[in-house]
Parts: structure tokens; C-alpha cells; sequence
């Protein structure tokens, strides 16, 4: 059977990237500058490896898109890094669809749920109209805000028509995206949308200069498991070993996946809103949000699928077990999937699936995602004998700006707050710093203001420490 690699995009809100109710921050660390007041993005006609593509920019993020590839966003680079798997085979390559073959460019793009070959309910995938088929392209704005519009070919097979935009502003490294899939049939139709990005898992640094590149052994992705999962163990193992070490649930609730050279499929039912990926080698991290739907079926139950890719295990006439190895079972990428609910559309009715993207950088240690950033090092405030508050923490954070501390006495009263340190997204957050705070507070929270003034919520609230005194 073949494999198809998968990744999912999440039904939203019908206001535009409003919906998503959660605000996230990108910020660096600290004495580094703001963006200019007159800073702007760019959307301009670019090369990319030998395709004719559109580059959208500001000074943290590169989008590349290839409209003509299924409409895909090819490639992201945060302060030089870039995240998404291209594959080398096909580079600067256009081949039409083809039913009976599959042509993974890498990227990210939308797909369809549910997959298979059952009935006409079910995506078969391969090379077909949603896959392959060129996408016109639109430059919506640019400037303070960048927006593009990538619109897909109606496809009779599935029934819909795909419309995606993607908006980049100015003054964060924030991805907003939205997909529109429309019936265009006439009569009604039930699917799910995905949102398939293909991260690069190859070492980033091979021993030998010019060497081919190895698997990046420190290479992870989490999300909160459900705590009322219907799935065993808190995940269900779709395709691949049941047993896979690679695969766990923490004891904060986090599921985890370590990437290793193997095809192995896994779905969750999560209803947090958001993955992360995160490359302890590079120190670079992704952040994916979405809104949940509790009111509404998921296909499988699965809001999040990831997908490992490598030989599959597979057994002969004689049951014997063996890993062959072929042309697209060779690349190492891993998939991160949403999956939006499922939608039952009537004729020309659309449904809409909103997520955002937060590039970010990490530290050694991973202990979840708030508003306003990712957890390397969770926030400790502790009493010193000098009756300072000494505070330490480590963050990737989604906005510049600033970071400001807030003081609560032991009742809850409100105390005030002081600036703290000054951060933007491209480097990591290591807060270790003693401030004199105001009154006598029990408890502080810290939160980060974007460049505009505007909060961004908190990258923790703590209990304070009583400190040694000597």
C-alpha cells in the first residue's frame, strides 16, 4: 500500500484570523533594539532552487510560496534558519497530476481528510488536482501588512475548491494563515481540511564538511495530551509499531515524539490548541496554534497527527519482518498535522480553518507554550535577604518589546510593575536578574508588551520563594 505523508489544517472562526482566541508574542532577549518605526513587509517576485516563486518578508521572516507546486509554501527561514523539508529530487521541478503517483516537494499545503480509497467520501491523495494542480496568486497588500492569496482549480473528484491566504505584518514574526474550502458541487459535502507541514529533520551540522547529511537526533515535537483521551495511552498508533519508543506521554501531561528514520503515524485528540516543534540541535523552534472545536467531530477524533517518515516494517510471505527502504521512505522530515472538524457544507457553502505560526528559539528543556511564548525554563521568583526578588526563567518569545513584572501581595492586591528586560524573537530569553520590587508581594507574574505597548499575555505567574537568610 502506499504511503501517503499527511498534516491538517484547522477549521476557524468565520472572522477573519480574529477567531483564533489567543494572542501570541515573539520577543528577543534582552538589549537588542525594536524594529524601526518605519519597518515594513515586502512581497516580491523571487527564484527559489529553479521555481518561479513569491518571497514575503519582513526583517525576522521569509515566506517562500510556489504557486504553481499545489500552491504550497515551500520554505520558512526565521533569522537564517530555515524549517521546512524541500526535497532535492524534485527542486525547481512542475510535473502535472498523475493519478497513480505522488510527487512530495516538501513544504507545507492543505490536504484533505478523511484519506482513503473506500468510497467517494474518502480522499484518495496522490498526484491529483488538490495536490499538484498550479494555484493562481494575488498580492492582497503589503507594507505595514502583507497578505497574499493563493486560489486552487475546482476539483470535481473531491467536490471542493481551496483559497488560501497568508499574512505576514510588519512588526512580529507571527504567520497567520487561512484556508477557505468551498462545495461547489450541488449537492452536500462532508470533509475535513489538514494543514501539512513537513519540518527538515536532517542533521544541520554533518561531522564532515561537504558529508551527507544524518538524522538530527535531537529533534522533537510536543502538545498537551487530552486528559480524557478515547485513545489508549492518550494517542493512537495509526500506522507503525505499537510499541515505539519514540512516542510518550510525560508526566505534565506532555506528548512527545523524538524523530527516528521510520514511518510511523499517531494521532491525538488533543484540545489545547497548539503543537510545537522544537530542533535542540539548531536551538529553533515552531509554534503552531489553532482553535479547537469541542462542539463539533473531528475525523478520527484526531485534532493533531504527526507523521515520522522512513522505512516502514513489513513482512514477507514467510512473516518474516523486514525494513526496505525506497525513494520516499529515504528523506528525513517529520509532519506536523491540523486537522480542522469536519464540515458538512451544502452547495457553495465555505468553510473556514485559521491557524498561526510563531517561530521562536529554545533552550535544553521544553515545559510548554503560553500567549505570549515557549517555556525552556519555567519562571522562579525567590526572596532574597536583601528584600529583593531575584528572577529566573528562560524563553523563546513570540514579539519584541519588553518584558514587565507584576506584583500581588499575599491577598491579591495589585502592587505594580516594572520593566524587567527588553527581548525580541530571534534570541533566546535567559532572565536572571534581582529587582527591588514594590511593597512586600507574595506572588508576580510576568508578562511580555509587544513594541506597541500592547500585552501579550504571561509567560508565567509564580508563587514567591522564601530565599535563605543568613
Amino acid at each position: 500500500m502506499k504511503l501517503w505523508p499527511k498534516a491538517s489544517l484547522m477549521l476557524s472562526s468565520l472572522v477573519f484570523f480574529g477567531g483564533l482566541g489567543m494572542n501570541l508574542a515573539f520577543a528577543q532577549a534582552a538589549n537588542t533594539s525594536h524594529p524601526p518605526a518605519n519597518s515594513s513587509c515586502r512581497v516580491q517576485p523571487a527564484d527559489y532552487k529553479g521555481w518561479h516563486a513569491q518571497q514575503i518578508s519582513n526583517r525576522w521572516v521569509q515566506l517562500t510560496v510556489v504557486p504553481q507546486n499545489g500552491g504550497r509554501l515551500m520554505q520558512v527561514v526565521f533569522a537564517g534558519h530555515p524549517y521546512l523539508f524541500v526535497n532535492p529530487k524534485y527542486e525547481g521541478k512542475y510535473l502535472p497530476p498523475n493519478p497513480g503517483e505522488w510527487f512530495n516537494y516538501g513544504g507545507d499545503k492543505i490536504w484533505l481528510l478523511p484519506e482513503g480509497t473506500d468510497d467517494e467520501q474518502h480522499w484518495a491523495g496522490g498526484s491529483d488536482a488538490i495536490d499538484d494542480s498550479p494555484f493562481s496568486f494575488r498580492k492582497v497588500s503589503e507594507g505595514q501588512q502583507c497578505e497574499i492569496e493563493l486560489t486552487g482549480p475546482a476539483d470535481p473528484r473531491t467536490g471542493v475548491q481551496f483559497v488560501r491566504t497568508i499574512r505576514l505584518e510588519a512588526d512580529s514574526p507571527r504567520i497567520q494563515f487561512r484556508a477557505n474550502m468551498k462545495n461547489i458541487t450541488a449537492h452536500s459535502l462532508e470533509w475535513s481540511m489538514q494543514s501539512v507541514s513537513q519540518y527538515d529533520t536532517g542533521d544541520p551540522s554533518p561531522a564532515r564538511p561537504g558529508a551527507p547529511a544524518g538524522i538530527n537526533h535531537d529533534f522533537r515535537t510536543f502538545t498537551p495530551a487530552n486528559p480524557s483521551s478515547s485513545y489508549l495511552n492518550r494517542y493512537h498508533v495509526r500506522f507503525g509499531p505499537a510499541e515505539n519508543r519514540a512516542a510518550s506521554v510525560r508526566d505534565d501531561g506532555l506528548f512527545t515524539l523524538r524523530y527516528v528514520h521510520m514511518a510511523a503515524e499517531l494521532w491525538l485528540d488533543s484540545t489545547a490548541g497548539w503543537l510545537a516543534v522544537v530542533d535542540g540541535t539548531s536551538r529553533y523552534g515552531m509554534v503552531e496554534r489553532f482553535q479547537y472545536d469541542e462542539t463539533r467531530a473531528y475525523p478520527g477524533k484526531a485534532s493533531i497527527i504527526f507523521w515520522t517518515n522512513g522505512p516502514a516494517v513489513k513482512l514477507n510471505a514467510d512473516g518474516m519482518a523486514s525494513m526496505p527502504s525506497d525513494d520516499d521512505s529515504s528523506p528525513y522530515y517529520l509532519e506536523a498535522e491540523v486537522n480542522s472538524p469536519l464540515c458538512r457544507l451544502r452547495p457553495g457553502e465555505i468553510c473556514n480553518l485559521d491557524t498561526e505560526w510563531f517561530p521562536t528559539r529554545v533552550g535544553e528543556q521544553f515545559h510548554g507554550v503560553t500567549d505570549a511564548g515557549l517555556l525552556a525554563r519555567p519562571l522562579r521568583a525567590s526572596r532574597l535577604a536583601s528584600g529583593k526578588l531575584k528572577l529566573s526563567a528562560s524563553f523563546g518569545v513570540f514579539f519584541a518589546g519588553r518584558l514587565v513584572a507584576h506584583f500581588y501581595d499575599e491577598h491579591g492586591s495589585n502592587l505594580g510593575g516594572m520593566p524587567v528586560a527588553d527581548v525580541d524573537p530571534v534570541e533566546l530569553v535567559s532572565l536572571e536578574t534581582e529587582i527591588a520590587p514594590p511593597g512586600k508581594p507574595g506572588r508576580v507574574s510576568l508578562h511580555l508588551e509587544d513594541s506597541n505597548g500592547l500585552d501579550r499575555g504571561s509567560l508565567g505567574e509564580v508563587r514567591v520563594e522564601p530565599g535563605e537568610i543568613h
